[in-house]
This record gives structure tokens, sequence and C-alpha cells, in this order.
């Protein structure tokens, strides 16, 4: 059938199973929302406060429900207010696929009004991106764009379509989006057989869970993968749910705010087993003494992760969820009893306490997870409350935790958490902010209040950037420079402005008081809770050191 370039972008979003789309409109663009209008029973559209807002929620859907979000804006501010967005999605490998429309194709390159060359800006955090100058190309490149966000390691693809293009027609015929197959043909039987030899060979083996276990599924197969080992299990940040934290195996996260009995325990082991993660240097600490006991065997969907940041001794290139099913067909139980005595000795004195006293990060944490009986989505922001997130609430399933670890993006959270609550409606929905990183984001709360979208934005409002405040005072002599947020915004009453529900908590009862009320009301909320702006995240290590050197409060006294 003859359709324009518009009303192509629409069938191909149908085709490939799109039931959301999160975006901003504009002149460039206008003709793709005309058409979206028409379709509006089949797609539902949420407009965003701001174009970063909009990318934040794809990324959130995407991370919440293993499908491909979509994002749309318009050309120039609108196309570049997409960035950050696109940059966290491709440093922790979500799927989204980003629309733009840009100015005519004859005007390319004059420097026109509201033109950028989105696909340059953008061509170093994508995984591909593609400029359509002929509607006959459209459909196919659209649907190679779903294919390659969603293929191999996954990450987002950009589309910029000139508005030309969406007038313009061409025939379309409908194809029905075909499934996407795990990498498996770079799994041979010799690196499973050797995998299985360095496993069989170990006496104290530590297994070492990243975000690719989650992207791939697998969390019945490192249940399985474990339990066949018989070895203690720690995480990264990405990685959290996909191993069981309520499993006895389980130690905690690694790396700079990773617990002791898991920092220890891996420069301890005489085996790293390396499932799905890409060694950051916030987990790596010091690389040259990194697990220097141990041999290191990496599992790694992307070739270009292996010896990229430290040295392994083996590797097996794959999807996680083919490996582990190959490794488990072969490897006999292994008994590591011993071992397992010795980290559990280790738990025991080093035990994961709250803090007693005033109101503060872990307590609020803790009693979220109470009070949720684990099974909500927990999304952050990044900082000290991101930390405590990780730390304080045991994700026993994955893409329970929807987080910024590679980039780091603060006001990540509410725009994501907007994304996951479209995707999981029946889920409970918690944005964990600072006062620093909320102030980045707060647009957005609006536009969960306009969807009807019943989010908790919990607030640890300690009236300072508090990860940068932190370093101040360990490393830079307590020199609080810029980290003050002394004017006196009142979230509350910005909640109330808004259209939302604002409480505010300064003592544990009162938070506890609120926190249910927040559960029951079933509506945007804020709760502005007030805690200590000298409250820190432990344990740590120093930047460059070893995670050995791992330290807490107690060691400073």
């Amino acid at each position: 059938m003859l359709l324009t370039g518009a009303e192509i972008v629409i069938e191909c979003l149908k085709e490939q199973g799109v039931d959301t789309v999160f975006g901003y409109p504009g002149g460039a663009i206008l003709n793709v929302y005309d058409e979206l209008y028409k379709h509006r029973d089949e797609i539902r559209h949420i407009r965003s406060s701001h174009e970063q807002g909009a990318a934040h929620a794809a990324d959130g859907y995407a991370r919440a429900s293993g499908k491909v979000g979509v994002c749309m804006a318009t050309s120039g501010p609108g196309a570049t207010n997409l960035v950050t967005g696109i940059a966290t999605a491709y440093m922790d490998s979500v799927p989204i696929v980003a629309i733009t429309c840009n100015v005519t194709v004859p005007l390319l390159g004059k420097d026109s009004f509201q033109e950028v060359d989105i696909a340059g800006v953008t061509m170093p955090i994508t995984k591909h991106n593609f400029i359509v100058k002929d509607v006959n190309n459209l459909a196919k490149t659209l649907r190679r764009a779903f294919r390659i966000a969603q293929s191999d390691r996954p990450g987002p693809v950009l589309v910029d379509i000139p508005k030309d293009v969406t007038a313009a027609k061409c025939e379309y015929t409908f194809e029905k989006a075909e499934p996407i197959e795990r990498v498996s043909d770079t799994i041979s039987d010799v690196d499973i057989d050797n995998a299985i030899s360095m496993i069989s060979e170990a006496k104290k083996p530590y297994i070492f869970v990243g975000g690719g276990a989650v992207i791939s599924g697998a969390s019945e197969e490192l249940k399985q993968f474990v339990s066949l080992v018989d070895a203690p299990v720690c995480d990264s940040l990405m990685g959290k749910g996909a191993f069981d934290e309520t499993s006895p195996y389980y130690t905690g996260m690694l790396g700079m705010h990773g617990t002791k009995v898991s920092n220890f325990g891996v420069s301890e082991c005489d085996l790293l087993i390396a499932v799905g993660t890409r060694f950051s240097d916030r987990v790596l600490g010091n690389p040259k003494t990194f697990a220097d006991n141990a041999k290191i065997l990496q599992f790694d969907i992307d070739p270009a992760e292996i010896n990229k940041n430290i040295i392994v001794d083996a590797s097996v290139i794959g999807d996680i969820k083919e490996i582990l099913t190959r490794i488990n067909a072969k490897l006999k139980r292994c008994d590591h009893s011993f071992w397992r005595k010795h980290i559990e000795d280790l738990k025991k004195k080093f035990l994961v306490t709250i803090p007693g006293g005033s109101l503060n990060g872990p307590y609020i944490i803790d009693e979220i997870y109470k009070e949720t009986k684990g099974d909500a989505i927990m999304v952050t922001e990044v900082g000290q409350h991101q930390m405590w997130a990780a730390q304080y609430y045991k994700y026993s399933h994955p893409r329970q935790l929807l987080t910024s670890g590679g980039l780091g993006t603060m006001g990540y959270g509410l725009g994501a958490a907007i994304g996951a609550k479209t995707a999981c409606p029946d889920k409970t929905v918690i944005n964990i902010a600072g006062d620093g990183c909320f102030r980045m984001n707060m647009n957005e709360l609006i536009t969960a209040v306009r969807n009807d979208l019943p989010v908790i934005e919990v607030i640890m409002n300690n009236h300072v950037l508090g990860m940068v405040r932190q370093w101040q005072d360990l490393f830079y002599d307590k020199r609080y420079s810029a980290t003050v947020l002394d004017d006196g915004a009142d979230y509350v009453k910005l909640a109330g402005a808004m259209g939302a529900k604002g409480y505010r908590a300064k003592n544990r009862t009162e938070f506890n008081e609120v926190f249910q009320k927040a559960l029951a009301d079933n509506c945007p909320v804020v709760i502005d809770c007030i805690i200590g702006m000298d409250d820190k995240v432990w344990p740590m290590v120093a930047p460059g050191k070893p995670i050995s050197e791992c330290f807490d409060e107690s060691d400073l006294s």
C-alpha cells in the first residue's frame, strides 16, 4: 500500500509490538505526531516535560520489561536533549530506539533553523545510527534499528528522518518482526571444557555476577551453576537481582562500596568466575592488585570486554544463558564447604547493620524493603542514596533495580520510574533520590501526575550533594566547595503545586507512617526525608586503592 513516511514510522512501530512511546513534539516531527494521534488507541504516547526525561523513560521501560524502549524528539535542541539519556542507555547496554526528525533534505548542512547533525553527535554513544534521506529506505532502516538494539549486546540506536521524508510516499508491505536469536555460535566446546577444568581444580572459587546475566535472563541457570560450583556469589551494581540476594551463597556487592566480605573474599579466592560483567574501575579499585591470588575466568557476550580492563586467564564468548546451560550440563557438583565456611565466618564478623539513632538512608531502604515485601521495582538517581538502595534492599529477581551504573546520570531516576511504571503497571515503583538529583528531574513529576502514574519519589534530603561531600570530607580536608544546598526549597509544597501528594519525615516514626500512606494513596507521591548531611556510605575503597583495603567508620576511629 502507498503510505507517507510518517505512516510508515507508525506501522513499523506496530510491527515491532511497540505499545508506548515517550517523547515531545516539535515542528520537524509534526507529521509523525499527526499519525501518532490517529493511532492513539494502539500506541500510547507519554509526553515528558523535557526530552531527556523521555529518553530516561524509554530506558526505564526497557530495563523493567526487557523490551525495546522508544523515544521521539524533534530536530535541533529536541534531539540534543536526548543525548544524556542515550549515553546512559549505551553505558548500561539498554535497548532503546530514539527517533528524531530533522530539517528537510535540501536544508541539511546549511545551519538551518533547529538543525543539528544528531547522527554525528550520537555516533560514539549508540550501537548504530541512521539518517534516512529516501523514504524507500525508511521501513527497512527502522526494522534494522530495532534488530540492532536487541541483538548481541543490546544498546541504543538512533534513526534521524528529515521532515520531507516523513511527507513523501512509497509502497509499504507489512513484515512480521523476526525473533532475536541468542549468540551461541561463538561458544566452543574447547572453551567450555577448559572452563569446567578450571572450576573443577579450584579450591576457593568465587562467582562475580554482572548486568549481562540480567540482560540474558539467566537467573535460573545461574542459580543451578552456583549450586554446582558450591561457591559464594557477589555482584556488581548492574548485576543486582540476577542472583537471589536472600540466598546463603550471596555475600553482597563488590568494589568501591561493596561489602567487606565480598572485597576480602575475592582478594583471597583462587578462581574468580566473572559472569556477564565488564570489570569497571569502581569494581577493580587498583587493577594491578585485583584478585591477584586468583585465576580469572570470564563469560561475556562481547569479545571486546575480554582483557579490556583486566587480563583474564580464560574466557567463553557468547550469551550468558547459553554458556551456563552448556556448562551446567557437563559440570559435576563440587564441594567447597571448607571455603564457604570461611566466607560464612567473614559474614558473621562483618555484619551489615542499620545505623541507629536518627532517620538515615539505610533505615529508609530497609523499611521500604519490609513494607514492599521485597517486591518493588526500585529506581535510583546517582549518589549516596543509590549505594544505600543497592546495599540495603534485597533484590531477589532481575529487572528489579533500575539505576545508571556506567554513566552515573543524576536526573535519571524519575523519568526511568515513569517508564518502569508504564511497563509494569501492577508493580510498586519507587524512585530513590537525593535532593541534588531531584532538582535535575523534578519537572517529570508533573508527567507522572498528568498520566496517572502512581510512582513514589523518596528524597533523601541531606541539604548537600552527599557523595561529593563525602569525598570532600575524606579526601579534600573538608573543603565543601559548591556542595551545600541551603536555599530552603520546600519539596512538599512543590509536590502539591504539581498535583502530587507531598509528605515530610524527620524521624523514623514519621517515615513509617507516611510511607504506608504513600503505598495506599495510588497517586504520585513525594516523601521529603530529612537526614544528616554528614551521613556516609560504608564500606568504601579509596580511589585507586586495592579492594582489600576496604574500610568503614570503625577503621577510622
